[in-house]
């Protein structure tokens, strides 16, 4: 295969995983929009639980992407019954991290009242909190089935799922929040649970398609016909953990950066927030283009195919690129009023226009990161990376970012400064370790 053909299979595989991306993105503005209209109160409510189970979810999502690379690679070899055998072990070591989410979660709730939040939000906190609690099983239960189909390269059917389940929790969010069309109105409560009935519903449509349907007829034959084995349960936590613990610091060292954010202002907060949301929507984009390439690497991986596994990842850094130059234009173009799609604030906005310059510096390095780190999955080459990301993250992008905001005076900008000396780094140690494993296996 040569080079130019691997951009059409990486925009195929990879159309429907950013479509579904932006759907969550679509559907966290929608949540806020009508939380918010329905009461500040709420709004602040949701936004610190939410913020806190972001963690939880990416850190979660993050154990589930070590399926893809099993079954990836296993399709590219054509052995079905180990595609079937990953999924059926897959399940176990999904519900065991869910067990192990639930009770850290559970034990932060207890003390919700002791870590600073206003008295008068924990009546709205508790139960919004609750209904999200008992969403994250099936969250996991769900990124089975999607890493599974993506893995033998059907990135459609969870796309079509999750949008489905969208359309759920918008309308669920519209007659629980507001009490519509005779539903009881619940306000912020409402809303939680209708993610988790959206949750639900996505696990349930995932199970029919498998169960149900000529889709799957293959696998599902093997899939009674297979046993859970230790062995296989093993190694799916041993893809899975590096990878959600390099998730979970990438997403730490935003978090922290919030942290010193709050410590200049709530200008200063609420600037940074605006960026990271608009920042989020680049990296759905690239993550979308990333979990191609681990399918794709994945693929040939499994035939032994080095020079094709090099030339996917490639191909994938090139597509990355092109759409970060892009939003990057249309970003910058627009720094200027983005702040005033989301606050009246001309203070905050002024902010924003600073911070997009930052933002815009690191784009090649995410870029480079999110296609090498999931090259790393597709060839199973993923404990290296928890060292990485320690380094680029807590060495290197949180000490910059205090350095230039505090020791030499440059405030916000400071802080986000930092960012692209964590993102880069980590590109470029994911890159070498990339470059080392394709030479050892050539």
């Amino acid at each position: 295969m040569t080079k130019n053909n691997h951009y059409q299979p990486l925009i195929r595989l990879g159309f429907p995983i950013i479509i579904g991306q932006l759907g969550m993105i679509i559907l966290g503005f929608a949540d806020t929009i009508m939380v918010g209209r329905y009461g500040s109160a709420e709004l602040s409510a949701a936004g610190f639980v939410n913020n806190v189970f972001n963690l939880a979810i990416i850190f979660s999502m993050g154990f589930s992407y070590g399926l893809t690379p099993i079954v990836s690679s296993r399709h590219g070899a054509g052995d079905t019954n180990g595609v079937t055998q990953a999924l059926k072990n897959s399940l176990p070591a999904n519900s065991t991290l869910a067990l192990i989410v639930c009770l850290a979660m559970g034990t932060l709730y207890l003390f919700l009242g002791e870590i600073g939040q206003p008295d008068e939000l924990l009546p709205l906190m508790r139960p919004y909190y609750l209904t999200l609690l008992a969403s994250i099983p099936f969250l996991l239960w769900f990124n089975a089935f999607k890493q599974f189909a993506d893995g033998i390269m059907d990135t459609r059917t969870p796309m079509w799922i999750m949008l489905g389940g969208n359309v759920v929790n918008i309308l669920g969010n519209a007659l629980l929040i507001f009490g519509l069309c005779g539903m009881p109105e619940m306000g912020l409560l409402g809303a939680g649970i209708a993610t988790l009935l959206s949750r639900i519903l996505m696990v349930v449509a995932s199970a029919i398609v498998f169960f149900c349907t000529t889709r799957y007829r293959d696998y599902r034959r093997h899939f009674f016909q297979t046993a859970t084995t230790w062995s296989e349960f093993r190694t799916l936590n041993r893809l899975g953990w590096p990878i959600a613990l390099q998730m979970g610091m990438e997403t730490a060292a935003f978090s922290l950066s919030a942290v010193m954010m709050g410590w200049i202002g709530a200008t200063a907060l609420a600037a940074h927030q605006i960026m990271c949301t608009v920042s989020s929507l680049c990296f759905m984009i690239y993550y979308g283009v990333g979990a191609a390439v681990a399918i794709r690497v994945g693929w040939f991986h499994g035939q032994n195919d080095t020079p094709n596994v090099r030339q996917s990842a490639k191909a994938g850094l090139h597509l990355i690129i092109l759409l970060g130059i892009l939003a990057c234009s249309l970003i910058f173009l627009f720094r200027h009023q983005m702040g005033g799609w989301f606050t009246d604030d001309a203070t905050v906005s002024a902010l924003v226009a600073q911070l997009v310059i930052p933002m815009l510096l690191y784009q090649i390095g995410d870029g480079m990161q999110i296609t090498y780190a999931n090259a790393l999955r597709g060839i199973a080459d993923v404990k290296p990376m928890m060292l990485y990301a320690f380094i680029a993250y807590f060495v290197i992008s949180l000490p910059a970012s205090w350095l230039f905001a505090f020791s030499l005076g440059m405030g916000a900008v400071g802080i986000w400064l930092g960012l692209p000396f964590g993102l880069t780094s980590a590109g470029l140690m994911f890159y070498a370790e990339f470059r080392k494993a394709c030479r050892i296996r050539s």
